[in-house]
């Protein structure tokens, strides 16, 4: 489930323009439309993770949150030439 998850991030970040940002409904709709609020906890670990791995940009308020210690409504993004996933 974690590589589905992951993949679709990647899919939707690419159709958005440079910049933007998805939601982590929109992940867990595209990779589970019936049933997808119980992957919200799932699409959560797996953006942490790739946050981590600097692969991943956690923001809240629009500006980058530490993978390891955030709370609350969060959205996804690809880091951009030289960015980082940084403490808010």
């Amino acid at each position: 489930m974690s590589a589905q998850v992951e993949t679709a991030i990647f899919d939707l970040l690419a159709k958005v323009p440079a910049g933007k940002s998805i939601s982590p409904e929109e992940v867990a709709r595209a990779v589970e439309p019936e049933r997808w609020r119980r992957l919200l906890g799932h699409v959560r670990t797996v953006a942490v993770n790739l946050a981590k791995e600097e692969r991943l940009v956690i923001t809240r308020h629009g500006k980058p949150a530490d993978p390891a210690d955030f709370r609350g409504v969060y959205r996804l993004k690809l880091p951009a030439a030289g960015e980082a996933a940084e403490e808010e």
